[in-house]
């Protein structure tokens, strides 16, 4: 963000390894995973920034980092006359020969990007949620609030706090009292006992208070060396950090009904629910606001086709899919193929997915390139589907890359 403005570096954290998301996370890196039938998680995160011209983006990455890498190579080409980029950064060992401990120790091995950019604010984001933001809007408050790191924020049920960072916002409403990693037993907010603020992962830092925490955390021995558990707490007790209310912000082209939807999708059962949120009739989450666009990949693949027989409502169906079966309620991917006879109702279907003549697949995310044999069943038989493959707590069924069917 130049040209006159402040100018601002993006750091999206993408090294996490996603274990809640197996078996999507077998083979790549938790914001490389497939959502929406062409996006990747980095997307949603990439395409805010961007949209919020933060046009120098480093995303630093680790495990299983190579779909990632590539994706973001080959998608995110930034103009290269006007110095912006987004790259992927892999873990250096700058520090010694060790990985990343943590995300606070991911940024204090990365700093040299800070210090070869010397941006005066530094937007340091995650990189697997589904969302909208406009990142200027919570810059604006932190730069007029002083503070020397400014929080994203959303309001949350309070029986759902240990997933999540809680925040305790003070009697003006913004500076950060305390902050909370997962706690079990917070408190509610004034008026609403029964809401918390969590933290949504994305963070506006002043550069200097950034570089300051990081080199006092890696003093520490006893840190944990991560933004939550370790950064926020310290920038708290010293009285420098805020709280930005994700409920304030506003995007072009928003819907009544989506405005302020976030979704952590860290477990197949939030995976499914927010493919299911696409879908409604009323979309929750509208993937089609052409004024805060969400890029990505596109494949050069003909239109999708239907042939005789073949039909699908309140689904999204992607380019190269060949439906000659029935689909309801799901999302198929590029190349994605049905035969004659067979059924998807309430599935999530990656690249390349085959669906066999006759064959049944409900409530199920099938990862790419699996084939379901003529006649096979998925979803229909319960205790043969936990023998064969991994199931979630409400009942999700799930199929890695590749995953023979019998």
């Amino acid at each position: 963000m130049r040209r006159g403005g402040p100018s601002v570096l993006g750091i999206v954290l993408a090294g996490g390894e996603g274990k809640r998301l197996m078996p999507l996370t077998a083979d790549r890196a938790k914001p490389a995973v497939t959502f929406g039938g062409t996006y990747r998680l980095v997307d949603f995160v990439l395409s805010n920034l961007v949209n919020a011209d933060v046009l120098r983006i480093c995303v630093l990455t680790q495990y299983k980092s190579h779909s990632l890498d590539r994706h973001i190579t080959t998608t995110w080409r930034m103009s290269s006359l006007l110095g912006n980029y987004v790259t992927p950064v892999p873990a250096q060992q700058r520090l010694g020969p060790r990985w990343y401990l943590g995300s606070a120790d991911a940024l204090l091995q990365s700093l040299n990007l800070v210090n070869d950019e010397q941006p005066e604010y530094v937007a340091v984001f995650g990189a697997d949620h589904v969302y909208r933001m406009d990142p200027r809007q919570m810059l604006q408050q932190h730069i007029e609030g002083g503070a020397g790191v400014t929080v994203a924020g959303i309001r949350v049920p309070r029986a759902e706090s240990s997933s999540f960072g809680v925040i305790t916002p003070g009697s003006d409403g913004q500076t950060i009292e305390t902050f909370l990693e997962k706690p079990a037993d917070p408190p509610g907010l004034p008026g609403a006992p029964d809401t918390v603020f969590a933290s949504m992962g994305n963070y506006v830092f002043t550069t200097k208070a950034l570089i300051e925490s990081l080199h006092r955390d890696a003093e520490d021995d006893h840190s944990v060396h991560d933004m939550g558990g370790s950064i926020l707490p310290q920038l708290t007790a010293r009285g420098e950090a805020q709280l930005y209310d994700f409920g304030t912000n506003h995007v072009p082209g928003e819907t009544s009904r989506d405005r302020g939807y976030w979704r952590d999708v860290g477990t197949l059962d939030a995976y499914y629910d927010a493919h299911m949120d696409l879908i409604a009739e009323r979309p929750a989450f509208n993937l089609f606001n052409r004024n805060w666009p969400i890029y990505t990949h596109s494949n050069q693949l003909s239109p999708a086709r239907f042939n005789a027989g073949g039909m699908a409502s309140e689904s999204i169906i992607s380019a190269g899919c060949l439906i000659r079966g029935q689909v309801t309620r799901s999302v198929l991917s590029p190349g994605v193929r049905v035969d004659p006879g067979a059924v998807v109702q309430g599935s999530i279907l990656h690249d390349n997915v085959v669906v066999g003549r006759g064959a049944v697949v409900r409530g199920a995310v099938l990862d790419k390139n699996v084939e379901v044999p003529p006649g096979a069943t998925i979803g229909v038989n319960p205790d043969r589907d936990t023998e064969l493959y991994t199931v979630s707590k409400n009942g999700v069924i799930a199929l890695g890359k590749g995953q023979l069917v019998p």
